[in-house]
């Protein structure tokens, strides 16, 4: 059975407009037909290449300067990749030299960005500054913000001892997220109110899949801008801090030009996606 006829076969195929999971693959004998053989090891090679991948932290900080911002370059205590990889509290730590470029703040600020490798520095590469430029214009006029911290080998609680030492009253950490067969480039957001080292990930917000086939820069930076705005006026983030920001984030399907065609009703395998 060739490739062609064994996805032609497959009832589930029309699902795959709607999603780039590995689904409706269709079968060749007793395995996959040699196509998605063959992209399930590309999709493998790249989020393991996500993984390996450089943050370009000095390009990162030229461009925070052309846009008015002050930056720092800071690394985590693990001294390399492996390190990083294979001991995760050195990436939560802030290296001795890092700790005192810091230490000697003497100012407060409402909100500290910070901008991490993570487990994928391809997506912090290609979309954190996207992103941030769509952040800032609502906090300028009435948020005290602090300097970015560009963080190499670095994972989310290394946003808690850099926000106490900068004295915020909340961080933004924008960091790669693990990279999935599908999405080796999402970029995900943690906004933790009162940072200090020790802080759990209960007390955090998170916003995911931020790339542009996921979740848009625009639709990432107005649920980050109500949850700053909530997260200030309730002095307080994570479980308790629910993102229930109305109407402006719903889905106009017609507008997105996106055509959904109802199943027949003798249709034993898609959903009425026209239900409600």
């Amino acid at each position: 059975m060739d490739d062609e006829l064994a996805e032609a076969n497959s009832p589930w195929s029309r699902l795959r407009e709607f999603t780039s999971a590995r689904v409706a693959l269709g079968r060749s004998g007793c395995g996959v037909p040699t196509a998605a053989h063959l992209q399930f090891q590309w999709d493998h090679a790249r989020a393991r290449d996500a993984v390996y991948s450089t943050l370009d932290a000095h390009r990162l900080c030229a461009e925070l300067r052309e846009i008015g911002l002050e930056s720092l370059l800071l690394r985590s205590a693990a001294p390399d990749r492996r390190s990083y990889l294979q001991r995760p509290d050195l990436g939560r730590r802030l290296a001795d030299e890092s700790r005192a470029m810091i230490a000697e703040n003497e100012t407060t600020f409402d909100v500290a960005f910070i901008i991490a490798d993570g487990l994928s520095s391809t997506a912090v590469n290609y979309h954190a500054l996207p992103l941030l430029k769509c952040v800032l214009p609502g906090l300028m006029d009435t948020w005290r913000v602090g300097p970015v911290c560009v963080v190499e080998q670095a994972r989310v609680a290394i946003g808690d001892e850099i926000g106490e030492a900068l004295r915020a009253a909340m961080t933004v950490l924008l960091i790669g997220e693990r990279p999935g067969l599908s999405a080796p480039d999402s970029l995900g957001i943690y906004l933790t109110w009162n940072p200090r080292i020790g802080t759990t990930d209960a007390a955090r917000n998170c916003i995911s899949n931020i790339r542009p086939e996921g979740l848009s820069y625009e639709v990432a930076a107005q649920k980050l801008l109500y949850l700053l705005t909530e997260s200030r006026r309730r002095s307080l983030s994570g479980f308790e801090l629910k993102e229930a920001a109305p109407t402006a984030f719903a889905v106009d399907i017609a507008a997105a030009h996106i055509a959904i065609d109802a199943p027949s009703s003798s249709d034993p395998v898609l959903p009425k996606l026209r239900e409600k």
